[in-house]
């Protein structure tokens, strides 16, 4: 099926998505619900992958660029650069990008199986019988949570990389705490924060509604389920890195 045929579909599938809900305390019940699965069940894994990184990317970032070379013996770069870069690229790329492309697997194969399932046992033909508009009750829910919780995980994430990598610190005599706090400041812009809430946006909305249309024109049995599930993450990872390349080039772009 050709890329502009899926995205019709996807379009068409929207528009019945963002339909007004029929009944508004149910509504909000299920949606309090999704937030649960998807925010309090993934904050777990965020953290642990946050604050890894987090020392990580501190202890490599600091290997490159403090460690005497044949080409420069001496070293000429200030120990507060790492806290610059580290910071940096934890608020512009770590935080939002790579913690929306964790989510994706956990996420987005969860929906896209559960509405897969509800699918192939004719759940949702029985929404459509019995006059419920199925796009907008079983995604819209899952869509609207998704914008709340995963960029509050995105936030989350942003304050543990940078509490990971003051950790390295304590393991390593190359670089202390006091020099990656100075970097951090003295790097730090408030345009950055807004630059990772849009990535973060954007990429809740593409890991949410996408799923949900994987799984909702699935067809066949449980493989087709499972296969819906795989589909649906590499959609949402290719879509993520390409708006990822966008948004980049619009606010960063020279």
């Amino acid at each position: 099926m050709s890329f502009f045929t899926e995205l019709g579909r996807f379009i068409i599938f929207m528009r019945f998505v963002l339909k007004r809900p029929q009944k508004w305390s149910v509504f909000w019940k299920i949606t309090f619900r999704e937030m649960h699965n998807i925010g309090i069940e993934s904050l777990i894994v965020v953290m642990l992958i946050a604050t890894f990184t987090g020392a990580v990317t501190t202890i490599q970032t600091a290997n490159q660029l403090l460690t005497p070379s044949d080409l420069f013996p001496t070293q000429l770069i200030p120990k507060f650069v790492v806290g610059a870069v580290v910071s940096t690229s934890s608020i512009l790329e770590l935080a939002p990008t790579v913690t929306c492309l964790v989510l994706a697997g956990k996420i987005g194969a969860n929906i896209a199986s559960e509405i897969g399932n509800k699918k192939i046992s004719e759940q949702i033909d029985a929404y459509e019988v019995m006059g419920i508009n199925s796009a907008s009750f079983v995604a819209l829910p899952k869509i609207i949570a998704g914008l709340i919780m995963i960029p509050s995980l995105v936030i989350v994430a942003n304050f543990l990389l940078l509490y990971g990598g003051a950790l390295a610190t304590k393991f390593t005599t190359a670089l202390t705490y006091d020099d990656l706090i100075e970097g951090a400041r003295m790097v730090f812009h408030v345009p950055y924060i807004k630059i990772m809430l849009i990535k973060a946006f954007i990429f809740a909305f593409l890991i949410t509604s996408l799923s949900s249309f994987q799984g909702y024109y699935t067809v066949g049995g449980a493989l087709e389920v499972g296969e819906a599930g795989t589909k649906a993450v590499t959609k949402i990872c290719i879509a993520i890195l390409f708006f990822d390349l966008v948004i980049a080039q619009i606010f960063l772009g020279l």
